[in-house]
């Protein structure tokens, strides 16, 4: 049995899941979520029955602070932490991953994410494509599913797909969104991980920006097909040489007017943004285009 846990992310609902699996070895989290909400991870856990130490593995799909920021919280109680190899020093040592982060979110960078601190080596597993992790009686398969970030890894869980961001962000079964953070958007390579989902015996996805779903074929043609068009959307205003803070304004509007095109709510407009924030896909496609350029 799946349980997700609403983390109320900046008070908004269905913004940031984390999802707890209950094994005869002890509790499994997939994602943590970020350390600015380690009080409302806590309370969700004890209000299942759980207490923090009963969580004795941790599955990230990536190292993005949304998906993994309050990771050293548990390990901190007991907590082995899977992670892709290209994410693990980051883990042990996130001194630059954070300096990065603050540069960018400057003094909202405490109220967004919180604190980050080391793991101890010996608490970080590096985890291979395709490994299987048998845990009690669950088995998790990863697969490595880069696009969104190099070190991004959707969990298999019998029928089940944990896939963190390369099957997008979706608020309450609306517009499917692709989010694009720098600095490793590339849509080739996620176009093959969507390629690869296609494939997987499942029939659900669970998904950090929010929830289960279960139309698995459009949702995923819903997310390639954005993919595809935000990339577009982008690619005249960086050939014109435009910076970004020009074309956030007017990209959030065009995303705004996408999701209220599909009847979208408002409050769901501003659930989608706090999860997926328009100006951080702006620079992530940017940099995509200045990328792929440079390798012709």
């Amino acid at each position: 049995m799946v349980h997700v846990i609403d983390l109320e992310f900046l008070d908004l609902n269905l913004a940031i899941a984390v999802f707890l699996v209950e094994t005869e070895d002890g509790l499994v989290l997939v994602e943590t979520g970020p350390h600015s909400c380690i009080k409302r991870i806590e309370k969700g856990i004890e209000a299942l029955g759980f207490s923090m130490q009963d969580i004795k593995h941790v599955l990230l799909t990536h190292i993005h602070l949304d998906h993994a920021g309050a990771a050293w919280a548990f390990a901190n109680h007991g907590a082995t932490i899977y992670v892709h190899p290209f994410g693990q020093r980051h883990l042990a040592d996130p001194s630059k991953l954070m300096k990065s982060a603050r540069r960018i979110y400057q003094d909202q960078m405490d109220r967004l994410w919180g604190e980050m601190h080391p793991i101890p080596v010996k608490q970080l597993v590096m985890v291979e494509d395709e490994v299987e992790i048998t845990i009690g009686k669950v088995t998790f398969k990863s697969w490595h599913t880069p696009g969104h970030a190099v070190h991004h890894i959707a969990w298999q869980m019998n029928d089940i797909l944990f896939a963190g961001d390369v099957a997008g962000t979706r608020i309450n079964k609306g517009l499917v969104i692709p989010p694009c953070p720098p600095p490793d958007i590339n849509i080739e390579d996620w176009k093959k991980s969507i390629a690869l989902i296609r494939t997987l015996d499942i029939s659900k996805m669970y998904i950090t920006h929010f929830g289960d779903i279960t139309d698995i074929d459009a949702h995923l043609n819903d997310l390639e097909y954005r993919l595809e068009a935000w990339a577009n959307w982008i690619k005249p205003h960086w050939e014109a040489g435009k910076k970004p803070q020009e074309i956030v304004p007017i990209f959030q509007e065009y995303v705004k007017q996408d999701m209220r095109a599909h009847g979208t709510p408002e409050e769901e407009i501003a659930q989608s943004e706090a999860a997926n924030p328009a100006w951080m896909s702006v620079a992530g496609l940017m940099r995509y285009w200045t990328k792929k350029t440079a390798k012709k």
